[in-house]
């Protein structure tokens, strides 16, 4: 699908090499050099143990026909010499501009998602139940980082209305960034959680990372946040919507049941349902639902689409074995607040067994102990058998209350916890898998149910 010319290229970077005048439309912009395209653009990044000016050749192999080019680097010997380069100081930094434009130029309505659990799937809830009104475009997986992000724009087609994009981050300025290449109309910080604690040092630090998201975001835009949170208590120029369980919230979240396959609640008195589990997804429900009101979708037609929702796989997939185990497989990552929450849905299931393979949560830095150890903490009766692997996820066996009888054990080799496991694969148990995605858990799920 044509995205745009050589000359919009050229009124962008005007310092090129090679034959300008080609009746040439870019279809793809892409940075690896592998990927077979039509009419690319490659854009060659320069990592810290790898510089992708040296795969143009390949590039042009694959199906490029032009390139963004630093002007430090020396140009191949075997380039044809009406191969169009575009010369740039920083060809990431001409990558983010390249998006900027396409977003001007393209101009949908852009919503910008962050926070430190569950952005991922509330960008999911919010795209899917929006597509059934507007042409929508949604972060393909998780590619919201500096480089990822400004692909996800230049990938969206000419006839998107929508664009909704997830921001993530590291540390301080990453969101501010984001948010300057992407001009978001709408933005959304789902919550304040421990993620990347480790190099923002507090949760007010990680709180001051995540309202970056303003800085880009337009003058008559919106910023929607978790309304539980006095951390996100802050005065802006811009509206700010509130949404959460706490009375007098814009979007106040209120008699939540979980069932099987669904929960139930209602917002603002009006009853929805959704077929995914959890109080934390009835919140992230409500961020997708003042969103809509934004855009004048009627709320009815909107619930009807929300109880509709599909959402990729590793987020609280629920698998149903031979032996009549029902595993869940959450392993797409993990924080201790994502994990508690699942550790609460999982209570609420009516599987009379209920068993947790849980797992270390990464970025802890010094806080690992305390933070792995409030998971352990609301862990109780209602739960069988606690099993950790790897090497902080000891301190949820260790924190665990004096009071739970239930089997517990720590392993280091995974073989040996999956032989363990094996023991539980049986009728009325329920058994989750949660960890950062680092410890690859989906392995351990695979393994098990083939």
């Amino acid at each position: 699908m044509k995205k745009f010319s050589i000359d919009f290229l050229h009124k962008i970077f005007l310092k090129y090499r090679g034959n300008l005048n080609q009746q040439l439309d870019i279809d793809t912009i892409y940075t690896d050099s592998r990927e077979v395209v039509t009419n690319g653009l490659f854009v060659p990044i320069i990592g810290e143990r790898f510089n992708g000016h040296d795969f143009l050749l390949q590039a042009v192999d694959k199906g490029a026909v032009a390139s963004l080019w630093s002007k430090k680097e020396g140009i191949p010997a075997d380039l044809p010499d009406d191969f169009l380069l575009f010369f740039v100081e920083d060809t990431l930094e001409g990558l983010q501009q390249l998006a900027t434009e396409y977003r001007d130029y393209i101009n949908p309505t852009v919503i910008g998602v962050t926070g430190s659990n569950g952005k991922t799937t509330t960008k999911e809830l919010i795209g899917s139940s929006l597509s059934e009104f507007y042409q929508v475009t949604k972060t393909e997986g998780n590619l919201n980082n500096l480089i990822g992000l400004p692909l996800s724009i230049l990938r969206m087609p000419v006839q998107t209305e929508v664009l909704v994009l997830e921001m993530g981050m590291s540390g301080f300025g990453e969101i501010e960034r984001l948010s300057e290449i992407a001009k978001p109309n709408i933005a959304v910080i789902t919550n304040i959680g421990e993620s990347h604690i480790e190099h923002l040092g507090s949760r007010e630090g990680i709180a001051k990372a995540k309202l970056e998201i303003v800085k880009g975001l337009s003058e008559d835009g919106v910023l929607i946040v978790d309304g539980d949170e006095p951390l996100l208590e802050v005065d802006l120029s811009q509206r700010i919507v509130t949404c959460g369980f706490n009375s007098g919230l814009d979007y106040e979240v209120k008699d939540v049941v979980q069932r099987k396959s669904e929960t139930t609640f209602t917002i603002n008195d009006q009853l929805f349902s959704i077929p995914l589990l959890g109080m934390h997804q009835a919140k992230n429900t409500a961020y997708a639902l003042a969103i809509s009101d934004l855009l004048r979708i009627d709320s009815s037609k909107m619930a009807h689409s929300l109880a509709n929702l599909s959402l990729p796989g590793m987020r609280f997939e629920q698998i149903a074995t031979k032996s009549g185990a029902v595993v869940v497989n959450d392993a797409y990552n993990a924080s201790a607040t994502s994990m508690r929450a699942s550790i609460d849905v999982i209570k609420r299931f009516s599987e009379s067994n209920k068993v947790l393979v849980l797992g270390d949560i990464f970025e802890l830095g010094q806080f690992a102990e305390s933070e792995h150890r409030k998971v352990g903490e609301v862990i109780n009766q209602e739960i069988d058998a606690v099993f950790t692997v790897g090497q902080d996820s000891q301190y949820i066996i260790k924190a665990l209350p004096s009071d739970f009888n239930g089997r517990a054990e720590h392993f280091d080799d995974r073989n040996k916890l999956l032989n363990e496991i094996e023991n539980y694969m049986k009728k009325d148990t329920v058994i989750l898998f949660k960890a950062s995605r680092g410890m690859k858990f989906e392995q351990l799920v695979q393994q098990l149910v083939s």
